[in-house]
């Protein structure tokens, strides 16, 4: 079994979605990550084994390149749409309670800010880590924040702004979300972002790149 989820972790990593994709070109005609899953799961594996062994061996090695400088956005995209792909697979099993996420996330581009490419490969990232992601979209409020937190209380929540405009949004929320929720995670990310302005505005952590992020997300548990 462990043959077929290095495979899965494989296609995942390079993007090879399935059999008729015609990404990447040397693996042209092989069987993707799709047909592979539910190889996997005809054969008898556990979804949380697929998931473990599979979706996030696969995920945790492109954020790795990418981290590294190594593998750019285009590659974290299509890596992250072969495991939406297959992930189609183990819904059911979600929904079942049969997988367990480790814990909840919420997401979303701060208000007056419409770019969501970097949100949605955080997104990605986290829910090949095994997360489950309550994604908010963009242009969000502080309310909208507030919402989501009272609805998942505890869950981390992550901000981003690609624009220096909306970063003032960004410490709004922030300071009114610790206001009234002081224990809760404020994770901050985006192009103009630092981590001094983290400081500044008083969030609990800064990622240039989202490679790291389910670390420490990991240890928050």
């Amino acid at each position: 079994m462990n043959e077929i989820f290095e495979k899965i972790a494989t296609c995942i990593e390079r993007g090879k979605v399935n059999e008729t994709s015609p990404y990447p070109p040397d693996m042209k005609g092989q069987p993707g990550a799709v047909e592979l899953t539910k190889q996997a799961l005809d054969n008898g594996a556990k979804p949380q084994q697929i998931l473990t062994h599979g979706f996030m061996i696969g995920m945790r090695r492109i954020g790795d390149k990418f981290g590294n400088g190594q593998a750019f956005i285009p590659d974290l995209m299509i890596a992250a749409k072969a495991m939406t792909a297959s992930s189609e697979l183990l819904k059911p099993y979600f929904s079942s309670g049969e997988i367990q996420h480790k814990g909840s996330f919420i997401i979303g581009t701060v208000a007056g800010d419409l770019h969501d490419i970097g949100k949605n490969i955080v997104k990605m990232i986290l829910e090949g880590a095994g997360w489950k992601v309550i994604d908010l979209g963009t242009d969000v409020t502080t309310e909208k924040y507030l919402q989501a937190i009272a609805q998942n209380p505890k869950a981390p929540v992550g901000m981003s702004a690609l624009l220096t405009t909306t970063m003032l949004n960004m410490e709004k929320s922030v300071k009114e979300i610790k206001s009234k929720h002081p224990d809760v995670r404020i994770i901050i990310g985006g192009a103009p972002v630092t981590d001094d302005y983290r400081k500044k505005i008083g969030a609990d952590a800064y990622f240039q790149s989202p490679h790291g992020l389910p670390a420490y997300l990991e240890n928050l548990l």
